[in-house]
C-alpha cells in the first residue's frame, strides 16, 4: 500500500480545494462550476483560442501522435459534418494487448489509494481545460456543434461533469474508515481486539463506448469515475468522432506518466471500418465495466450479452413537453423554438413531442386555439432561423445521412407545420445544415409519434385535454422512457399531476420555462443527467448510485 510517487503526492495538496468546493457542490445541489464557460479572451487570454485552433490544425492530415502496447497499424474513420478534410489516423490496437496492457497497470493506481488517484485524475482536468480550444476544435469539426457550443458543452462543461463524477467517487470511496480498532468485551477475560483494514478495490478494466453527437460530454462521466476509483479505462471512440477523445486520451496518459503511474491505465481503441471491436471488447472477459451512449438496440444487445460486466447505457428516449396554459406565450414559444433548434435536435435531451389540447390553451393574452399555439412555435423557430448566417450557429451540421433521411422519412408522419430547409454554411461549403421540422398530428394516430425520431424533427399534438396529455405522456414514456420533460400551466394541480407523473415514469421535469434555462440544458453539480429509472438509461452517470458500483470493497483483519 501507499507506493505513491512525490509528484502523486504533491497533487492531493493542489487539488484540495478543488475537490472540496466539487464535494461541497454535489451535496448542496447549488450553482458551481470549476472551469469557466465563455471563449472569450478576457477569462483565458488573447492568444488562447489561436493556439489551440493551431494545435487542432497539426493533427489534420497526420498520424495522431500517440503510442500504445499491440499497435498493429493505423485506422481513419471520421468524416466532418461540416465537410472539413480531416486525414487524421490513429493507432489500430490488438484487444487483448490493449486488455493486457491495461490490467497490469491497475495494481499500483489501486494501491495509490483514493486521495492520489482522485487528485491526480483533477489533474488530467486541470491538463485538458489549459487545451481547452484544441479540445474544442476537434468536438466542433467531428460532430456539427458550432463553435460555441463544442467549447461549452463539448469542454467546460464536459470538464465539470468529469470532475463532478469525481467528486461522487471520493465521496463514495471514504464513506467507510481506511482502517478500524475492534474491542469487543470478552466477560471476565481480555477484550477481543482486532485490527481491520478496508481496501478500496476496482472491479477491473473499464470500456468506454464513446457517441458521435456528444463524445466528451457523454464519456467524461464514465471514463473519470471508473479510473477515479482504480479502474483502467479503454475508450472506445466513435468513427465518426475519434479526435475529441484521442486528445482526452493523450493527455490523460501524459498526466499519468509525469505522476508517476502507467499510462496504460488509459488507451484509446479506434476501428477500422465494420470491424466491431466494441462488441469484442464489451464481451472480454476482463472488462467488468461498459458505458454506451447510443441506440436502443446495441444498448440492450450490451445488457443481455456482456453479462461479466455491469452495464451502464444511455439509449433513445420521448421527450415531451405538456402544454396547459401560459402567462407567457411569447416567452414559452421562445423558450421552446431553443431547444428545438439548438444543434438541430440531435441531442438526447431535446424535445419530440409537444402535447396541446385541441381546444386551445388560456394565455396572459387571453384564449387561443391549437392552431394558434402551433403558429406561435413555428413561428419562434421560424424567427430563430431565418437568417441563415444566425441560424448555422445555432443549429451547426447535420451529424450523418441518417439523421436526413429522417428528416425525409418524418414529413409523412403528419401535417408540415414549418418545413425543414437546407441552409449553405457561411464558412463551411460542404457543411449539410437544416432547420427544424414542425409536424401537426393528432393524438388518436399515437403510432405515428410514440418513438424517437432523432434530429431535427418536432410533433404538436392535438389531445382532447391536458388529461390526456399527461395520460399519453405517462403510456410512451413509460414504455419508451425519456430523459427530460416540460410542462407549461399556470394551473398548480396541473404541475402537480405532471410532476406525480414524472416520478411515476422516472423522468426529470421542467416547469414553465421562458427565460434563459432551457429543458435540454442540464448543469453540472445541481442537475441530474438521467435518472436511471425509465427505458432510456439505466443509470444517472453522476451520483452515488453509479460510482458506488465501480469499486468494491475488501476488508482484512488481524488479531491483537
Amino acid at each position: 500500500m501507499d507506493r505513491m510517487t512525490a509528484p502523486a503526492h504533491a497533487l492531493v495538496g493542489t487539488h484540495a480545494d478543488t475537490l472540496a468546493k466539487a464535494r461541497a457542490a454535489i451535496a448542496e445541489r447549488g450553482y458551481w462550476s470549476a472551469f469557466p464557460e465563455s471563449p472569450s479572451p478576457r477569462v483565458y487570454g488573447e492568444s488562447a483560442a489561436a493556439d489551440g485552433k493551431k494545435a487542432f490544425d497539426a493533427y489534420l492530415g497526420s498520424a495522431f501522435p500517440l503510442e500504445q502496447p499491440g499497435t498493429k497499424g493505423e485506422v481513419s474513420s471520421e468524416v466532418s459534418p461540416f465537410g472539413v478534410d480531416l486525414g487524421v489516423t490513429y493507432p489500430h490496437g490488438d484487444v487483448d494487448a490493449l486488455v493486457l496492457a491495461a490490467r497490469a497497470a491497475m495494481p499500483e493506481w489501486r494501491d495509490a489509494g483514493p486521495d492520489v488517484r482522485t487528485a491526480v485524475c483533477i489533474e488530467i482536468l486541470t491538463r485538458l481545460h489549459e487545451h481547452i480550444f484544441e479540445l474544442a476544435n476537434a468536438v466542433h469539426v467531428t460532430t456539427g456543434q458550432a463553435f460555441v457550443m463544442a467549447f461549452q458543452a463539448g469542454g467546460a462543461h464536459a470538464l465539470d461533469r468529469a470532475l463532478e463524477a469525481i467528486a461522487y467517487a471520493h465521496a463514495e470511496m471514504t464513506r467507510h474508515p481506511a482502517t478500524a480498532d475492534w474491542e469487543k468485551p470478552a466477560g471476565k477475560g481480555d477484550p477481543l481486539r482486532m485490527s481491520k483494514t478496508f481496501h478500496v478495490v476496482p472491479r477491473g478494466v473499464a470500456l468506454v463506448i464513446g457517441c458521435n453527437t456528444f463524445p466528451t460530454w457523454n464519456s467524461y462521466p464514465g471514463l473519470f469515475a471508473s479510473l477515479a476509483t482504480g479502474n483502467a479505462v479503454i475508450v472506445k471512440p466513435h468513427p465518426g468522432a475519434v479526435l475529441p477523445l484521442a486528445i482526452t486520451v493523450k493527455y490523460a496518459r501524459e498526466v499519468l506518466e509525469d505522476a508517476g503511474f502507467d499510462p496504460n491505465l488509459v488507451l484509446l481503441a479506434p476501428e477500422a471500418p465494420d470491424e466491431k471491436i466494441a462488441t469484442t471488447l464489451a464481451t472480454h472477459p476482463e472488462v467488468k465495466i461498459i458505458d454506451f451512449t447510443g441506440s436502443t438496440a446495441y444498448g440492450e444487445w450490451l445488457e443481455q450479452n456482456a453479462r461479466q460486466a455491469s452495464v451502464y447505457t444511455e439509449k433513445a428516449g420521448v421527450n415531451t413537453i405538456v402544454v396547459d396554459s401560459t402567462d407567457d406565450f411569447r416567452g414559452m414559444c421562445s423558450n421552446i423554438a431553443f431547444s428545438l433548434t439548438l444543434y438541430s435536435g440531435q441531442m438526447c435531451t431535446t424535445p419530440q413531442n409537444i402535447l396541446v389540447p385541441r381546444d386551445g390553451i388560456e394565455t396572459e393574452s387571453g384564449h387561443l386555439g391549437f392552431d394558434d399555439v402551433a403558429a406561435g412555435i413555428a413561428g419562434a423557430v421560424g424567427k430563430l432561423t431565418g437568417d441563415d448566417a444566425r441560424a448555422v450557429e445555432l443549429t451547426g451540421a447535420i451529424v450523418n445521412d441518417a439523421v436526413v433521411s429522417r428528416i425525409d422519412a418524418a414529413r409523412s408522419h403528419g401535417t408540415v407545420l414549418l418545413d425543414s430547409r437546407e441552409i449553405a454554411h457561411p464558412t463551411y461549403p460542404g457543411a449539410v445544415v437544416r432547420t427544424p421540422l414542425l409536424l401537426t398530428q393528432d393524438a388518436a394516430n399515437e403510432g405515428m409519434f410514440d418513438s424517437e425520431w432523432f434530429g431535427p424533427i418536432t410533433f404538436i399534438v392535438a389531445t382532447d385535454s391536458t388529461a390526456q396529455s399527461v395520460d399519453i405522456f405517462r403510456r410512451i414514456v413509460g414504455r419508451k422512457g425519456a430523459l427530460t420533460a416540460a410542462v407549461y400551466s399556470t394551473d398548480p394541480g396541473v404541475l402537480d399531476a405532471m410532476e406525480a407523473a414524472t416520478i411515476d415514469v422516472g423522468v426529470h421535469l421542467s416547469a414553465n420555462l421562458t427565460g434563459g434555462v432551457f429543458v435540454n440544458q442540464s448543469a453540472a453539480f445541481s442537475d441530474f443527467h438521467a435518472s436511471g429509472a425509465n427505458a432510456a438509461a439505466n443509470a444517472s452517470l453522476t451520483d452515488g448510485a453509479y460510482v458506488a458500483n465501480l469499486f468494491r470493497v475488501v476488508q482484512s483483519r488481524r488479531h491483537n
